[in-house]
């Protein structure tokens, strides 16, 4: 079988070829990247070594799709992933449009011709903000919980957000290149013929990722309470208790494989896949356990509100175990502790991976 994996440089594509080759070694990848992520280049020798063919090129450029080898699956793992881009002053919504959804165009542009199949690794983001910002919650053992005893909006529970919550603007400038990538992926599917399938994902986290405040929580705190850098509980009640789950990408690769082997593709084309209520945490619990691990640091209190923020994210994943049996298989204190063992081995990295 022969992959084109985009964005295969950065954490998750780079973390999901390896699991992927690990799991089914006569798999053939083709990886493209632009290498604009800082510390996305220090993946190539280890991607190289394991018999991945790299590509220097850039999604939003139709042309750099051109050379390119047929492909029997494209995984979409090139993307803005930040909730803040385009709007923090620093990027540029044009290019957040161009790399989430032109982008998606020309990937699908690339599946029509070698009629091959497409699964984009979408986020949580694209649900509606305005009723997750309102969720009635109570801080609970340092976290904010669902609040069970106040009425809930359709498709929310203390398991989660499913599939049936709305995604009704505004969902971010962010969250909306992602909803109408996802609806352009279903569209070409239905039009051309190929298979899409369409995971969202909850919060990423492992070693080696690219952490920033705005994206990559966990290892981002993990390695800033390691190294001593300023921290700050943003936003609500300024003690940290917003919550988020996560997932570690190695275990997007049983489900892949699944999708890629169905020969009769279920009815479900969209799910939710994350770490669920097990993984959850918030800002204030991974620092007590940052505390247990490198010791005390302080963090500085900061209530005022941020753009799109949500005080719980919790994705239900329940769907994805009834179609497809798929279960995390990393917990998130085996996640977190690997996040630490790379901030001790690799001291500097917030520094390789810092915005240039």
């Amino acid at each position: 079988m022969n992959l084109l994996v985009t964005g295969i440089c950065g954490f998750v594509g780079s973390t999901l070829a390896r699991a992927l080759l690990e799991a089914r070694p006569g798999l053939k990848i083709v990886g493209l990247d632009n290498f604009i992520r800082p510390g996305s280049q220090s993946n190539i020798t280890d991607l190289k070594r394991r018999g991945v063919a790299l590509h220097h090129g850039d999604v939003r450029a139709a042309s750099d799709f051109e050379t390119l080898p047929a492909a029997d699956w494209v995984i979409d793992c090139a993307a803005n992933p930040s909730v803040l881009a385009g709007v923090d002053g620093r990027t540029s919504s044009r290019q957040l449009v161009e790399h989430n959804l032109a982008g998606t165009v020309n990937m699908l542009e690339f599946c029509k011709q070698h009629r091959a199949g497409f699964i984009l690794l979408s986020t949580s983001r694209v649900y509606s903000i305005p009723p997750l910002a309102a969720l009635p919650v109570v801080a609970r053992d340092g976290a904010f919980a669902v609040d069970t005893s106040c009425a809930l909006p359709a498709g929310v529970s203390a398991v989660g957000v499913s599939e049936t919550f709305s995604t009704a603007a505004p969902v971010s400038l962010y969250g909306a290149t992602k909803l109408a990538s996802e609806a352009l992926a279903l569209e070409y599917a239905a039009t051309f013929g190929f298979t899409t399938y369409i995971n969202r994902c909850g919060v990423m986290a492992g070693a080696g990722q690219f952490g920033r405040p705005d994206q990559g929580i966990f290892a981002y705190w993990i390695h800033s309470w390691a190294c001593r850098r300023p921290l700050r509980y943003i936003g609500f009640d300024g003690q940290g208790h917003q919550v988020r789950d996560c997932l570690h990408p190695a275990d997007l690769a049983p489900l892949v494989l699944a999708q890629m082997d169905a020969t009769t593709p279920p009815g479900e084309r969209v799910l939710n896949i994350s770490g669920g209520a097990a993984s959850a945490r918030s800002l204030r619990q991974i620092s007590a356990w940052c505390e247990s691990q490198f010791g005390p640091h302080p963090v500085t209190s900061d209530p005022a509100p941020r753009p799109f923020d949500i005080p719980w994210m919790v994705l239900d994943s329940s769907a994805a175990a009834r179609v497809w049996n798929w279960r995390p298989a990393r917990s998130v204190e085996s996640i977190m502790a690997e996040i630490a063992d790379h901030a001790r081995a690799q001291p500097d990295w917030l520094d390789l991976s810092a915005p240039l």
